[in-house]
């Protein structure tokens, strides 16, 4: 073997494995590092209110759909990912077992769309304080969401309190 040819088989050798530990690497970031949080807010419960719901825009910038499959928070008894459906023309919430924020797109979590439940909250939540919400992805990776608390006043409220409390399950 001459002394180029053996250059040439190295270089491509090398050249391989850099562009094999570099695709390594992209495929180890974990799928929460792929998406970014705006406009994150939580709903402000009086007291006795059965729940709050949580609200965001989720951005995917990968080329893979990617699922959230459950939310957490010290917040609340219990956190459920959520939807609303037209049921014969009454709007209910119902519990969903993922929300995939589409590859390279949003997921807009909205007053009357998908949303986080904070159900059985341990406090009344209220304007002006903050709260950490969890969001647990497909992969098991996490993402931690500080969220401000927002006053119910002037917000769309596609439901009424005794209605949400009836709906939940």
């Amino acid at each position: 073997m001459s002394y180029k040819t053996n250059y040439k088989t190295k270089l491509t050798a090398l050249a391989l494995g850099t562009l094999t530990s570099l695709l390594s690497v992209a495929a180890m970031a974990t799928q929460a590092e792929h998406i970014e949080v705006s406009e994150p807010y939580a709903r402000e419960v009086p007291p006795g209110a059965p729940a709050s719901a949580s609200f965001m825009t989720l951005t995917n910038n990968s080329d893979q759909d990617i699922k959230i499959l459950q939310a957490d928070s010290e917040v609340s008894k219990v956190v459920e990912l959520h939807t609303h459906t037209n049921d014969n023309g009454v709007m209910r919430m119902r519990k969903i077992p993922n929300i995939t924020v589409p590859a390279n797109g949003q997921a807009v979590l909205q007053p009357g769309g998908l949303h986080i439940m904070l159900i059985g909250p341990h406090k009344p939540l209220k304007t002006g304080q903050t709260v950490e919400v969890e969001l647990i992805f497909e992969d098991g990776s996490h993402k931690s969401v500080s969220m401000p608390v927002k006053s119910l006043k002037g917000m769309n409220m596609p439901m009424h309190h005794e209605n949400m409390h009836n709906h939940m399950h």
